[in-house]
């Protein structure tokens, strides 16, 4: 599986990484611009990630327009449905505005509030079918 952690924080993207390594090739940007070009750049190598998880709360581009922007270049790829990048969204926001525009206005697969603990990320990555359950 490819995988790409999108966290401003040094701790916690170092933190994902060791999480999610085992699981897949891991790849880290530090802000929402950086992910949609590294998501750009997968694509473009015919090589794109399945799974992504991604703060909200970042420098430059938060990521609530970082979804949007993933969003726009899988439709135009006219990529839909099952086939669309898994994107769990992470924050330390957990009111219902949040949750909302994630889910409906961004069309995050999944919502996880931090702080992140390894067996309720690996429990939603199994829900996703991305990894089997032990």
């Amino acid at each position: 599986m490819k995988i790409l952690i999108v966290e401003d924080d040094f701790i916690a993207r170092r933190l994902l990484k060791d999480i999610l390594s085992p699981y897949g090739e891991c790849d880290t940007v530090v802000d929402g611009d950086e992910a949609i070009q590294a998501f750009r750049l997968a694509w473009d190598d015919n090589q794109p990630y399945e799974l992504i998880c991604m703060d909200i709360m970042m420098p430059k581009m938060d990521g609530q327009q970082a979804l949007l922007g993933i969003r726009k270049i899988e439709k135009d790829l006219e990529v839909r449905g099952s086939d669309e990048v898994k994107i769990i969204m992470m924050t330390a926001l957990g009111d219902p505005k949040s949750v909302v525009d994630a889910y409906y206005k961004g069309g995050a697969t999944s919502y996880l509030v931090k702080p992140i603990e390894k067996s309720k990320l690996l429990k939603e990555i199994r829900l996703l079918g991305l990894i089997r359950a032990y």
